[in-house]
């Protein structure tokens, strides 16, 4: 599979392909963040999915992609640190305030750092409609995030930190988006790092959340646990593998913004699943954020 992606990147026909994978990776990162704000601790849940992660890519490891060299081992102990970061400050933020809030916060400031990070280092390039389309994107999706918060009946102080732990999380997504996406390029093999990054990326909060679920009571129910974090390693890898290779296929800038359609969908399963609200106003804001992605794919 390492072949026929070297192979596809930088083509047009990569480029379709990484539209597709990124639309794929998009709905999956909602369901993914769903999971971990869901019924329990978000500690707790993603710790069982980064456990879950180690135990699916482990096999991979061993019998599908060859071992990292010295120089990819290294870049991947980076993108443990950046991940490391990005997910604590994710659990701080969904501990604080409803995912309807938290997560378009996080997802609204990301694209345009993003952005001016791949102009830099990977000398990419947007046209004046795409930067129309960004600025449509991100703009949508933080309003998306103040119509929610005028919502939110948290204690104020509650709420004040937990968007400072979202707006956080948002530039930690830009930085493993740049980071990752520089990482997959340097690598011999992208799928041997693909599935090494899942395994030392994730052995962190596994242990954290062993050492968490010994520590609570009353302790949540096993089983459904366990079930929640084998479904959510599984879309992980859609979401968080999916993004790896839409970014070595074609450029980052644009696969991170498309990337933020995850808005509309989180909206949608914040509606459906968690009993969270979803209006006329935030209908016409998901418009706007799926019309920025479009003009930014045509726009180029």
């Amino acid at each position: 599979m390492s072949s026929w992606l070297a192979d596809l990147s930088g083509t047009p026909d990569g480029a379709f392909w990484a539209t597709i994978i990124v639309l794929m990776s998009a709905l999956s990162h909602a369901i993914f963040g769903a999971l971990q704000k869901g019924f329990h601790d978000p500690w707790i849940s993603r710790g069982v999915i980064d456990g879950w992660l180690v135990a699916i890519s482990i096999p991979l490891a061993i019998w599908a992609v060859p071992m990292p060299d010295a120089a990819t081992f290294a870049i991947l102990l980076g993108a443990v640190v950046i991940h490391f970061a990005y997910k604590c400050t994710m659990a701080l933020a969904y501990e604080r305030a409803a995912y309807t809030v938290v997560y378009p916060v996080v997802r609204g400031t990301g694209p345009v750092i993003t952005v001016f990070a791949a102009a830099a280092i990977f000398s990419e390039y947007f046209t004046p409609a795409q930067w129309l389309g960004v600025g449509l994107v991100s703009g949508s999706i933080l309003l998306l995030a103040l119509r929610n918060l005028s919502e939110e009946k948290l204690d104020p102080r509650t709420l004040q930190i937990g968007l400072i732990w979202a707006a956080i999380g948002g530039v930690t997504v830009a930085a493993y988006t740049t980071y990752d996406a520089w990482g997959i390029r340097q690598a011999f093999d992208p799928m041997s790092f693909v599935v090494w990054f899942f395994i030392l990326s994730s052995l962190d909060f596994a242990a954290l959340g062993v050492w968490r679920y010994g520590r609570m009571s009353p302790q949540p129910a096993l089983r459904p646990l366990m079930l929640r974090g084998a479904v959510g390693a599984v879309i992980a890898y859609l979401s968080f593998g999916g993004i790896l290779v839409a970014t070595y296929l074609d450029n980052v800038g644009e696969a991170a913004v498309l990337r933020e359609t995850s808005t509309i969908f989180a909206a949608l399963i914040g509606w459906c699943f968690l009993g969270e609200k979803v209006g006329p106003r935030r209908l016409i804001l998901m418009f706007g954020i799926a019309l920025g992605a479009v003009i930014v794919e045509v726009g180029g």
